[in-house]
Order: C-alpha cells, then structure tokens, then sequence
C-alpha cells in the first residue's frame, strides 16, 4: 500500500463506517458528500488524514511510554497539574517526526484541491477523533480548528497541531468523564475547502429546540462572519424556527424569528496557523438586520430534514442533528460544513419535567440569555490574566 492510500481518504472515498479510520467528523462529512451532494446538498470537497497517520506518528516517535507516564493516574481534579500534564503531552505530540511519506501524501491532497478549486484556496483544518460524535458523546469543542490555512507549511503545521489537540485539558478531562482510554482514541486530521463566511454569515441549527427538546421544528442560528464565534457561544446570534411537518408538506413559512445582537464577527487575518483569524466589532447597521433572509432560512431548513431524515434511516430510529452551516460571500450560496448528532436535549426523557427555582435574589450584575432551564449557584471569580 502506498503511503498516499495509507494516509489519505477523500470524501467521496468515506461513509459512516469508516469511524474508526477518520473519525466521527470525517466519516459524517464523507457520507453527506456521497449520499447528498446527488440530493442538492452542498457540500464543500476535502480530504482526511487517516487515524493510521496519527499511529504512525506516536509509533514512529515511541512516543506512547512518555504519554503513559503523563497521563497514567491522572486526577482531573487538580486543575493545575492537569494542565501542566497535558501541554507536556501536548508537545510531544506536535513536536513528532513524521513517518517518512505522510508530508508528501498530504501535500500531494492538498495540490488536488488546489487544482479543483484554484491557486487562492485556503481550507479549514479540523481534528475528528475516533470516539467523536456517537450518540451519546459528541467531544464538541474538545480538539482544535484552524481556519484560513493557506499553502501547504501552513498546512502541515495545522495537521500537526491538531494531532496534538488529542491532550487538550478539556479533551483529557471529558474522556475521563466518559470513560473512554486516552490510548484506544486516534486522531484523524479533516482538511475542506474553505468557505468564504467570512464575507457573509455561519451558524448552528439543530432538528429540535434545544430548550424543550421538541422534535418538529429546525432551530437555526446564524451571525456574521465565521462560525467559531456562534459555535463557541461568543455572540449573540440571530435565531429562527420551521415547522417541519408543514416544510415537509410543501408549505414552508419561518415560524418564529429573533434579531440577535452580533457583537463582533470573525474574519480573515494575516498571520501563522494560530493567527489567521480575528474578531471585529459588527457595524451597527448590520446587527440590526438578520445576517440571512427567509429564503435562505427555508433552505436551511430543507438541508437540515435532508440530513436528519437520512441519519435517521441509518440508524433505524429517529437521529436529531446538530448542524453547522456556511455561507459564501463569494457565490452567494450556503453549504454544510459539519453535522452530527445532537446529544443533549434528544438524550432527556420525554416522560419527566424538572422545574427550578431560585427562592432568593440578590442585586442583578448581568444577564444574557439563557441555554437552559437549569439553576446552580457558587463562587464567581475574576481572572485578570490568561
């Protein structure tokens, strides 16, 4: 087998089977390419760096002794010594010598996308672990992203800092909390295309609202610029529900919308892999307007019930997603650009309510919106420095 086909699968090659080679996200990015691109999907082409390429890299480093003795008898509990022990892990990882061939096939895929989309291409890095996105554990936010990366050394170094993203504190902690082995988790690397929302507007939509966990609407979120900001929950965004059974029917109509505030959007900068990307204030005219117009809701909409309706017969029961989506300030059109499924509100049971109330207020010192219909109570603390 050459080192290209050891390394390398591009979407068109992969299907929700293929977990354990690329990971949750990748094969789920692979099975939309093949199976709803035909249906008027859109979805931007890439590639996947296989979990082989990750093994080879910690075999090739004999870098699993050091890792055992960082991370064997961790308590996550201690907050100092979890971090000091993963940034260690951390550059081991990011600090391996490549097996000989991996440079090579990756800036081989890289060079085939550059012929299909043009010499300015610039793709989205993401790490898509093999214990990620399952049902009940999606590890959303464990692992790193870099966005805007351009040419193939900018490359490289995003794959291997995503590699390395493997012994993220939170990444440890959650995969402790989930009983998974830090050892029988393999990263896989996803490159794609980027699109240019930068330009335009991003966002989140789920096929249920995530408060009530009600099943028959598409909740869709969206703010201006790319998506890290509403996937991370740093703006306020723009929100709009439909129907689905009637959008099913052929009567499609945005049932309820609300402008959010869209304090700052993310943009294109120049600069290395972790610097390609920064945050400005959104103009005022454009915070008080929605970042995208009821037609493009509806369609979102319609993408939203495609997907869920084909995870859904594949797993034989009905599959609530979580979604992310991107439009291009260049061509005007929205893509998907991850889905997988939801694992919050579609886990509750349907057959309880909890009610909370809070019995005793003090002075109000900020307010926002909420997530949730939970209540909890602590310590503040102010931390002045990173």
């Amino acid at each position: 087998m050459s080192s290209f086909d050891r390394y390398i699968r591009f979407f068109a090659d992969l299907a929700m089977d293929d977990v354990p080679l690329v990971g949750g996200k990748n094969a789920s990015l692979g099975e939309m390419y093949r199976e709803l691109v035909p249906k008027g999907v859109r979805i931007p082409n890439g590639f996947a760096l296989t979990a082989e390429a990750y093994r080879d890299v910690i075999r090739a480093a004999d870098a699993e002794p050091r890792l055992h003795a960082l991370l064997d008898g961790l308590d996550k509990s201690d907050v100092a010594e979890l971090a000091r022990r993963a940034a260690a892990a951390r550059e081991i990882v990011y600090a391996a010598p490549w097996p000989p061939g991996l440079r090579e096939a990756v800036l081989d895929a890289h060079a085939r996308l550059v012929d299909e989309y043009g010499k300015d291409l610039t793709v989205a890095v993401r790490s898509s672990a093999t214990a990620e996105d399952l049902p009940t554990a999606s590890f959303a936010g464990q692992h790193d992203t870099y966005l805007n990366v351009g040419g193939g050394e900018m490359l490289i170094d995003a794959c291997r800092r995503c590699m390395a993203s493997l012994f993220t504190d939170r990444a440890i902690s959650y995969r402790i909390d989930k009983g998974f082995d830090h050892f029988k988790v393999a990263l896989s690397v996803g490159v794609m295309k980027m699109v240019r929302a930068d330009l335009a507007a991003s966002g989140v939509m789920f096929t249920l609202d995530t408060e009530t966990g009600f099943r028959d609407v598409v909740f869709i979120t969206g703010a201006y610029g790319l998506g890290e900001n509403v996937v991370q929950g740093t703006v306020d965004p723009d929100e709009f529900y439909v129907f689905k059974p009637t959008c099913r029917a052929g009567y499609r109509a945005v049932l309820r919308r609300r402008l959010g505030e869209k304090q700052v959007k993310m943009i294109y900068a120049r600069g290395r892999t972790r610097e390609a990307t920064r945050n400005v204030p959104t103009p005022r005219a454009e915070r008080e307007r929605f970042c995208i117009g009821d037609d493009e809701v509806l369609t979102l909409a319609d993408y939203a019930i495609t997907i869920e309706d084909h995870y859904s017969a594949g797993a034989g029961q009905p599959r609530p997603m979580d979604i992310e989506w991107a439009k291009d300030g260049l061509d005007g059109r929205l893509y998907i650009v991850q889905a997988r499924p939801e694992t919050v509100a579609s886990q509750r049971r349907g057959d309880v309510l909890y009610r909370y109330t809070v019995k005793d207020h003090g002075p109000l010192l900020v307010s926002g919106r909420a997530v949730g219909r939970g209540a909890a109570s602590g310590r503040a603390r102010i931390i002045r420095s990173p």
